[in-house]
């Protein structure tokens, strides 16, 4: 039996450093460009590939922390797709549930790393998504980025769930779910034990803003009206907020140096998972996300920062006045 089951899309990062750019942002800073000359030849400081995408990035955080995990993914039958089942195995994720499929290309993405943050140049094609027929036992489900195609899939994924109600579900929908296809985010949402998204996605899930809102308690409970029954929400620097109709808590982040953002969501996400799993509360939940967040953030690629369960009780004890607090 597993203890997690993660669904969605597996790729390839091609990671570009370049210091030759600059940014423009809106006077909030919140909407920024990056900006790069125009038909001229950008100098790299370095390159290099790494396994992504967030359901082998949540499988692979899960696993670290002590979770038997698997993943149910699409991938091509070509180079990029052999890379991706290596890595997956290095982790010690299992890959007995992931399909090779020979019409397709694997999924990639062209990162962009500049200043800290990233900009990334997501390859998404329609793929022939298949959730096995005979699913193994499993505690949890991890529902995250699927390309077109993803619908057949999730309605078996809808079906599976009916016939066995002790398997709970986490649903982190990617871009693609989220631009063109919010009537089946709605639709499993009631389904969901856990709801994790970042603000914007909050915003847009909820057809709403936190402005109209005014604080983020009544954000969290419009997406607990729409049948999460538990809804975290990630805003980067900002930290994150977790609860359910009973309690909501918030949460800074540690203030370490940032190498690069890229896969800080998943780590989050796989720490606070791994900490529900083991059914500690939402404060220590919150906790480990914080944590295992920046020690991914600390190094290049959402990989190599990953820790276990030792390492991340020394994270969490650098920052001892950093804490859970209450807010509902």
């Amino acid at each position: 039996m597993y203890d997690l089951i993660t669904v969605g899309d597996a790729v390839v990062d091609t990671h570009v450093n370049i210091d030759n750019a600059s940014v423009e942002c809106d006077v909030d800073t919140r909407a920024c460009r990056l900006c790069l000359d125009y038909a001229s030849k950008i100098p790299i400081t370095g390159s290099f590939q790494s396994l992504g995408g967030n359901a082998a990035n949540v499988a692979c955080g899960a696993t670290k922390l002590g979770m038997n995990s698997a993943i149910v993914t699409s991938i091509g039958a070509d180079s990029n797709g052999r890379i991706i089942l290596e890595e997956l195995k290095k982790s010690k994720v299992d890959t007995s549930l992931v399909y090779r499929d020979k019409q397709t290309q694997t999924r990639y993405s062209v990162v962009l790393n500049f200043r800290a943050e990233r900009t990334i140049l997501s390859y998404h094609e329609k793929r022939n998504y298949k959730l096995p027929k005979k699913m193994p036992a499993t505690e949890w489900i991890y529902y995250t980025s699927m390309s077109g195609g993803f619908e057949n899939l999730q309605n078996a994924l809808l079906q599976y769930l009916d016939d066995h109600p002790s398997v709970k579900l986490a649903y982190n929908p990617g871009s693609f779910q989220l631009k063109s296809a919010m009537n089946e985010v709605k639709e499993i949402l009631p389904r969901a034990d856990l709801l994790i998204v970042n603000l914007q996605e909050a915003e847009l899930i909820a057809d709403t803003t936190l402005k109209k809102e005014k604080t983020i308690t009544s954000l969290v409970h419009k997406l607990l009206s729409l049948g999460a029954k538990e809804v975290v929400i990630t805003d980067a620097e900002h930290g994150a907020i977790a609860g359910n109709t009973d309690e909501i808590w918030s949460m800074d982040t540690y203030k370490i140096e940032v190498v690069s953002k890229t896969g800080a969501g998943d780590a989050f996400s796989a720490a606070y998972l791994a900490a529900r799993n083991y059914e500690h509360d939402i404060r220590l939940a919150l906790t480990w996300g914080a944590a295992m967040s920046a020690a991914v953030i600390a190094e290049h690629g959402p990989q190599k920062g990953l820790i276990g369960q030792k390492a991340l009780q020394k994270m969490i004890d650098r920052f001892p006045n950093i804490k859970p607090k209450k807010i509902f």
